[in-house]
Order: C-alpha cells, then sequence, then structure tokens
C-alpha cells in the first residue's frame, strides 16, 4: 500500500514537472548562454536535478552522470535535449540509504563543481 502511494506521488511529481518546465526553460535562461544553471529539489526519496544552458555543449551529459555515479544516485528517469541548448531534468535517488544523509545543496554543489571542471578541461579552441 505504501509502495502504491509512493508512486503515484511520484507520478505527481513528474506531471507537475512536465507542465513546469516550457514556463521555466523560458524564463530562467542564464543571461551567459554558455553559463549552465543548476537547481536541485528535495523529493519525498530523492532529488529533482536540472541542468539549463542557452548553449548545447558536447561532453556535459557525461560530466553530470558522472557526478550522479560518484554521489551513489541512482537516475530512475530522465529528460535531455542537447539540440540547440542543453536541457536535464532527473529524478536520482541514493543507492544506499546506509550512507550519510545528502541534501539538495550537495547535489547541487557536486553537479556544478563537475560542469565547471568539465568546462575547464574542454575549452574550445580560437578559431
Amino acid at each position: 500500500m505504501d509502495a502504491s502511494k509512493y508512486i503515484q506521488n511520484l507520478k505527481k511529481k513528474v506531471e507537475r514537472f512536465k507542465e513546469d518546465t516550457a514556463a521555466e526553460q523560458s524564463s530562467s535562461e542564464p543571461t551567459d548562454p554558455t553559463t549552465p544553471m543548476v537547481k536541485v529539489e528535495t523529493l519525498e526519496k530523492g532529488f529533482m536535478i536540472k541542468v539549463f544552458s542557452g548553449e548545447n555543449q558536447p561532453g556535459m551529459l557525461v560530466s553530470v552522470l558522472e557526478a550522479f555515479e560518484d554521489m551513489g544516485l541512482d537516475v530512475l528517469e530522465a529528460r535531455v535535449s542537447c539540440t540547440d541548448s542543453f536541457s536535464l531534468h532527473a529524478m536520482g535517488v541514493k543507492q544506499n540509504e546506509d550512507d550519510e544523509r545528502m541534501d539538495a545543496e550537495a547535489v547541487k554543489q557536486a553537479v556544478t563543481d563537475a560542469i565547471t571542471s568539465w568546462g575547464e578541461t574542454n575549452v574550445p579552441p580560437f578559431l
């Protein structure tokens, strides 16, 4: 019974997330399109992680997913768009609940650090 309620709750959050995505992307684009924006929301048993950059930067997705792995987060669901801009919306849960509690700020910092580290090592050459 608890599992059913939990699943229904997750479905509601995913639907709300889908409805908010289009409006959020248009209103929350960073002023510098190359500067990614990271938002993390705490869910009942995990996190909703949102990353947006006005410019698609090849390799950024791999860097973010590696950060999830390093933190011990399993991705339950993710939507990614890498056409002209970069957009990632992922729901992640901690792999091992016995470990210390992880908060949204720690997840945000780890993802931001991964993107920053990736950006420093993948500077595009000058033309």
